[in-house]
């Protein structure tokens, strides 16, 4: 029998990173997402909810080419339970290449200037097999992340 995926048991354990998390998508990652919302509008522009993404002073790259002038940046819609839009009762419903580049990357942690070595806090580790890694057991690659990471860092100065 095969193992039960991380994120499954994270489900069944708490509120996972697609519930009640602001999700900041591009223009390439609207157009990428575009022909899977069924002509329904999917983006809003808010203010964050959530003090950890006030990056004014981590990443003022971030800051800079996210935030408009009034606070807000464009994020993915909520559905009325604080659950992504693109959540389904078996996960994600977009394909992974057309998901948010935050998304691909999570749990990885980065600014500008690359991926960090620590994970973000989030993922619950105690539901790790003992003795595993967190990146692994996901099939999380560095390389492939900076990859995505240096691709969402040129996507953000689009306008």
């Amino acid at each position: 029998m095969a193992a039960e995926f991380l994120c499954v048991r994270c489900a069944r354990h708490q509120r996972t990173c697609c519930q009640d998390s602001e999700i900041y998508v591009s223009l390439a990652d609207v157009r990428r997402i575009q022909p899977f919302a069924e002509g329904v509008e999917f983006t809003e522009f808010r203010a964050p909810g959530y003090p950890v993404h006030e990056q004014q002073i981590e990443d003022p790259f971030w800051h800079k080419h996210v935030f408009q002038p009034d606070g807000t940046r464009r994020v993915i819609k909520q559905v009325n339970n604080g659950d992504c839009f693109f959540l389904g009762p078996n996960g994600c419903r977009l394909p992974v290449e057309n998901r948010p580049i935050v998304c691909r990357l999570y749990p990885f942690d980065y600014t500008a200037e690359g991926l960090k070595p620590q994970p973000v806090s989030g993922c619950p580790l105690e539901l790790l097999a003992p003795g595993a890694e967190l990146l692994p057991t996901l099939g999380m690659d560095r390389d492939e992340a900076e990859r995505l990471r240096a691709q969402l860092y040129e996507e953000m100065c689009e306008t």
